[in-house]
């Protein structure tokens, strides 16, 4: 059987004849970037080869890939099949402790009154451990000075744990990294599905806990307490993140109705799932609000105290999926929409992780000067999703790109330009707009910065994105008669919502211009909501009552959908 080797990982892995290279890294546990999970169509995976490995190798996908890396020996992981021992080289893949992983959310003041509870018997000089009214467990000696809970935003992308000290809220410490269950899926869709098929349930359910007692682990470590301490974890995530760390098949999240198989507000032994906490600590999982809204956004209300507001706020989480709730006259109603892996930097040409490398702002000044920032402060290398939108902001407003999403010839955008006051003198300042407006393999591209180009494709790619989460917008406003100047407050959530400009949002779109000055960029409230779950046992309650009563708006049903999406794609 052939023997596959990864320079970077220095592993080997022996696989059957025929094994796609991709599967040959997955079976290794070694991540490659594969957006379009292994259909050939985003070009993500490709990987290098010496020429003794391409000899034994059957390629595949060459789409996807320039004259210039076919020469240097690149190839599609996903299309190309082993036939005999290789030599891999993993191009671009971004190491964990390089990206940029936001810890940090928004949160309100709250009293500290835990479930978990310890209280001391001196005459046995032992200590109960209480959850609510049930004794957990009983330790020797007086441990009422040691007791912690934990919690874990479950993204589709990253995982961010946090130990926290359930006397006071402080909060010991925090750790990221990405979610493992992307070597096998990227998106939730594709999780789904993956799950349904043998095996995989339990390939997902088996990653994910494993890296969170990773995570668990490294905090207790380097801060000196001990595992044995944790008596609580709250795991906060979409739908399909909840049932795949529960162990539940997702499956009915693929078809409509896309009915739960889980709802959310339960507790499991933390030991029946391998959960490397107290020998009998227990696990919690806010409520979920349907098939699409989940955990997360329960525990973004609940941090943001959006379910008590008397004004009309707007709560967007944008990633993958585009999330969001509106309050107004006391009530919520939630809706999500697919909005696809482009603001993740994926399935665009030059789009990566938000690691070293990674273009994460762009500006294009008066003078018609470009400023860009790069993670790490070193040579580019490709954009992440915050200079995505940043590039694109950018070009459309400054007429490089038109409403319709096309790139803008020269001599047209001159002619335009003309018609205006201050047209030419506009453009005349835009002196290098030749030089970095060129043609690629016969394809206009605009070149950001040496070796990093925005193609006409990648701009439909956003346009497809940003179209769906406005369409979502529109239908939730409509849903309660309001227009856009009617919303007092946005809230944009989530570790990418984070690192996104008001400006950009607007100028791509996105967001209705009469949303500027009313943007707040709140964080991860998925984290800082879980952890006011685990400080404060009565929000649990109140969280239950509340999500019962939230409107759930399934755009799927709206009509005229199709009619307001493709107007929603207009910049």
């Amino acid at each position: 059987m052939p023997e596959v080797f990864f320079y970077q990982d220095n592993k080997t892995v022996t696989v059957s004849e025929g094994t796609t290279i991709l599967n040959a890294a997955r079976n290794a546990g070694i991540v490659i970037e594969s957006p379009c999970n292994g259909n050939g169509t985003c070009g993500k995976c490709k990987v290098r080869l010496d020429r003794d490995s391409l000899q034994n190798v059957i390629t595949g996908g060459r789409h996807n890939l320039s004259k210039e890396e076919l020469v240097k020996g690149y190839v599609l992981s996903c299309e190309t099949k082993i036939t005999g021992n290789i030599k891999v080289e993993i191009i671009g893949g971004q190491k964990n402790n390089t990206l940029k992983i936001l810890s940090n959310g928004q949160s309100f003041d709250l009293s500290i009154d835990p479930l978990i509870k310890k209280v001391y018997f001196e005459g046995e000089n032992q200590t109960r451990v209480f959850s609510g009214d049930k004794i957990l467990g009983t330790e020797e000696g007086d441990t009422r000075d040691r007791i912690y809970g934990a919690v874990v935003d479950i993204g589709t992308t990253t995982l961010v744990a946090s130990i926290v000290d359930l006397k006071d809220g402080r909060e010991i410490g925090t750790a990221s990294t990405l979610n493992p269950q992307a070597v096998y899926a990227q998106d939730v869709l594709s999780r789904i599905k993956f799950s349904s098929e043998s095996d995989g349930l339990q390939k997902m359910y088996t990653e994910v806990i494993r890296e969170i007692n990773h995570l668990i682990n490294e905090i207790a470590e380097s801060n000196g307490i001990s595992k044995e301490n944790i008596y609580e974890i709250v795991l906060s995530g979409n739908t399909c993140m909840i049932h795949l760390c529960s162990n539940i098949n997702p499956r009915s999240l693929g078809t409509y109705p896309y009915t739960p198989e889980i709802s959310g507000a339960v507790y499991f032994d933390a030991a029946e799932h391998n959960i490397d906490i107290s020998p009998f600590g227990i696990i919690y999982l806010p409520p979920i609000v349907s098939g699409y809204v989940g955990a997360d956004i329960t525990s973004g209300i609940l941090a943001s105290q959006l379910h008590k507001t008397k004004e009309t706020v707007l709560f967007v989480d944008i990633g993958t999926n585009g999330e969001m709730v509106i309050a107004h006259d006391g009530k919520l109603s939630a809706t999500s929409t697919a909005a696809g892996p482009a603001f993740e930097g994926m399935n665009i040409t030059y789009g990566t992780r938000a690691g070293h490398g990674a273009i994460e702002f762009f500006e294009i000044d008066e003078d018609g000067n470009v400023v860009h920032k790069v993670i790490g402060d070193v040579k580019a290398t490709g954009i992440c999703g915050s200079g995505l939108l940043d590039i694109v902001g950018e070009l459309v407003a400054h007429g490089i790109i038109n409403k319709s999403g096309r790139f803008v010839q020269r001599v047209d955008l001159q002619r335009n330009e003309a018609d205006e006051k201050g047209g030419t003198e506009r453009i005349s300042k835009k002196k290098d707009f030749e030089e970095r407006f060129i043609k690629q393999e016969g394809k206009w591209v605009y070149r950001i910065t040496d070796g990093v180009f925005l193609s006409q494709k990648d701009v439909r790619q956003v346009q497809l994105a940003k179209g769906a989460v406005r369409a979502g917008i529109e239908f939730l406003l409509k849903s309660k008669g309001l227009k856009s100047a009617d919303v007092d407050r946005v809230l944009v959530a989530g570790s990418f919502g984070y690192h996104l400009r008001e400006k950009s949002l607007i100028n791509i779109g996105l967001l209705p211009k009469e949303f500027a000055g009313k943007v707040e960029f709140v964080g991860n409230t998925s984290k800082s909501g879980a952890q006011a779950f685990l400080l404060n046992k009565g929000y649990r309650r109140e969280m239950e009552e509340a999500v019962k009563n939230i409107e759930v708006l399934e755009l799927a049903n709206c009509k005229d959908f199709e009619e307001v999406f493709v107007q929603s794609l207009s910049f």
